[in-house]
């Protein structure tokens, strides 16, 4: 095997390039923090982006940061939170959840994963933050799509079509994101011992009212121990979180604390203890146990996921807890994994969804669809993508079909 690690836009087109005459395809990886999402790849060769690192351009007025596809994205974010802005999405870790170091993400794999967190219900993904791209496309030519500006058009929003890709389209090489400035103040309303249902009840009336929640997440009984290192206990929480100016924030945590007081006790977590909740509610961290049970990320309607779990259970031994007002299902399987045709069935029975197998040993995730089955259409469109992009196939063979 042959790993090439190339430190510049115009090595990467080289070895694009030469695989394409060779007919040998490439694994495509940044740091690897997500190598083993999607199906197992049997390639001779990898192209290794870490050491094709480096901010090109930050420019905290104009909101704009453009960096090289390998660079960490701990870095960026560090630099980020120097100068009081952030990546408003707040990408995913998946590190921890996948038995690797926390931090070793790129900035690339952002783009490539489309990560999120929380935050999606107010900020969306990455996807909606992305100006501009360069890459290196299957057939060994490089291009560029958008700019370092917001209101750029240039024709196809190509920086979009690389969201959710995962490597199999082009090899980025450079990204231009927006970023926004940091809340100045975060405080997290715990709804305690809440059971799943009542738990979706009082989420769903807390994003329907005016006190524009950011986040909101349910976990449940003993899962809620497992994140800010057990400082929430077993009891179940239910977490609404609020950011913005101080005196708007306090406003707004009494508001929700008079339309949700008789739900349930309530606790208010402030500054660190909160942010620290909700970084290990984006990193999946109740679930990072170094074991290879397997682990579901399902998408769906929020107020169906509970329903969905119940049903589940008197089929399968599972454990879950929920994101984005309950739209975002963790689920553990505790002993096994039933067959992926059972869990979407259950999904199309409650509203449709996405359920990706983002953590199995690797025999299990060569042996189904790891990514949701697209229909017909979507899967025929998906194709003629593939064949305009890497018509040989090259690279990240086989990961998503």
């Amino acid at each position: 095997m042959t790993t090439f690690t190339p430190t510049t836009s115009e090595e990467v087109l080289s070895t694009v390039a030469w695989a394409v005459a060779e007919e040998s395809p490439l694994e495509i990886l940044g740091h690897g923090s997500k190598r083993g999402i999607g199906r197992p790849l049997q390639t001779e060769h990898t192209l290794d982006l870490s050491r094709l690192s480096g901010v090109t351009l930050y420019e905290p007025a104009e909101l704009v940061l453009s960096a090289k596809s390998g660079t960490s994205l701990a870095d960026i974010e560090k630099l980020l939170a120097e100068n009081g802005q952030q990546l408003a999405f707040e990408p995913m870790d998946y590190g921890p959840l996948l038995g690797g170091e926390p931090g070793k993400g790129t900035i690339g794999g952002v783009l490539a994963a489309n990560l999120s967190g929380p935050r999606r219900l107010k900020a969306g993904a990455a996807r909606d933050h992305i100006l501009g791209i360069n890459v290196v496309s299957g057939r060994g030519e490089a291009f560029k799509s958008g700019g370092r500006v917001v209101k750029n058009v240039t024709g196809y929003d190509m920086s979009k079509l690389m969201a959710n890709s995962w490597g199999t389209l082009a090899v980025l090489t450079d990204v231009t994101f927006k970023v926004l400035p940091a809340a100045e103040t975060e405080v997290t309303l715990a709804i305690r011992g809440l059971l799943d249902d009542a738990a979706a009840a009082a989420m769903a009336m807390a994003l329907g009212s005016s006190a524009e929640v950011s986040s909101a997440a349910h976990l449940p009984e003993r899962i809620a121990a497992r994140v800010a290192g057990g400082s929430l206990g077993n009891d179940a929480a239910t977490l609404l979180r609020v950011e913005g100016f101080g005196p708007s924030v306090a406003y707004r945590i009494a508001a929700l604390k008079t339309l949700l007081g008789k739900a349930g006790p309530l606790e208010e977590i402030a500054g660190e203890a909160s942010r620290l909740i909700w970084r290990d509610v984006r990193d999946c961290r109740p679930f990072a146990d170094n074991s290879e049970k397997p682990v579901w990320r399902v998408s769906m309607t929020p107020g169906e996921g509970h329903q969905m779990v119940l049903t589940l259970r008197m089929q399968a031994a599972v454990s879950a807890f929920y994101d984005w007002q309950g739209g975002l299902v963790w689920l553990r399987m505790e002993e096994g994994d039933p067959e992926a045709a059972l869990l979407r069935g259950l999904l199309r029975k409650h509203g449709g969804g996405h359920a990706t197998l983002v953590r199995a040993a690797p025999s299990h995730r060569a042996a189904l669809p790891v990514f949701e089955p697209q229909p017909p259409a979507l899967a025929a469109l998906s194709e003629r993508l593939k064949q305009e992009f890497d018509p040989k196939n090259i690279l990240n063979p086989g990961r998503m079909a």
